[in-house]
């Protein structure tokens, strides 16, 4: 199974790259210890910036965004982290999935962090990241994971989970997910397809 983890960090190191980083780990060891095989990938948006802008001006993707778009659009799995600016996700986040086709995304399991300097721009994540990608027909876990700068080495205490167990809970959930879809469909060969069209036909 390929995992992607989309990461719209823009500086480095990144907190953002972190949060991404570690959901990805932790989705990975989920899918392991169920017996899947895994493997990771993260698409940094820093490098992809001026790309984005020539697509969205032009309409043609430059080589290196058109293999993020299409490492996206082919994974059995997404996780998509940014950075919050102005009390939502940052506008080269936004850009990025501005360029993909509408239905590139349908069905597709993703799991949404955010990272900020407080605990109150918590709320991007339901209010600005889940509306954007049930808009795009994705399927986003239930558990949304936002990192202020307080939570990095926290705990949490009783009443509320530490951001390692909010990691663990939505990596569990992601990796569900991931593990329930059917696997796609093996694309048939011109001999294959006129077989099955012959096949089709009737003669009465």
């Amino acid at each position: 199974m390929k995992l992607i983890a989309v990461s719209a960090g823009l500086s480095t190191p990144s907190s953002t790259r972190l949060l991404a980083d570690r959901l990805a780990e932790s989705v990975r060891g989920e899918l392991v210890a169920q017996g899947h095989a895994a493997s990771t990938e993260v698409v940094e948006l820093r490098g992809l910036a001026g790309d984005v802008a020539h697509h969205l001006v032009t309409g043609f993707p430059p080589p290196r965004l058109a293999a993020a778009i299409d490492a996206v659009t082919a994974a059995e799995g997404l996780i998509v982290v940014t950075p919050v600016f102005t009390a939502s996700y940052s506008g080269l986040f936004k850009s990025f999935f501005d360029v993909f086709d509408p239905a590139a995304l349908t069905g597709k399991p993703v799991l949404v962090g955010a990272t900020g300097g407080t605990a109150r721009h918590s709320l991007v994540l339901e209010h600005a990241m889940r509306p954007l990608f049930a808009h795009l027909r994705a399927s986003v876990v239930p558990t949304a994971v936002y990192a202020a700068s307080e939570d990095w080495g926290s705990g949490g205490d009783e009443y509320t989970d530490g951001l390692p167990a909010r990691i663990r809970r939505a990596g569990g959930e992601l990796a569900a997910l991931m593990a329930a879809r059917p696997a796609p469909a093996e694309p048939e060969d011109d001999v294959t397809a006129l077989e099955r069209q012959l096949a089709d036909l009737r003669f009465d």
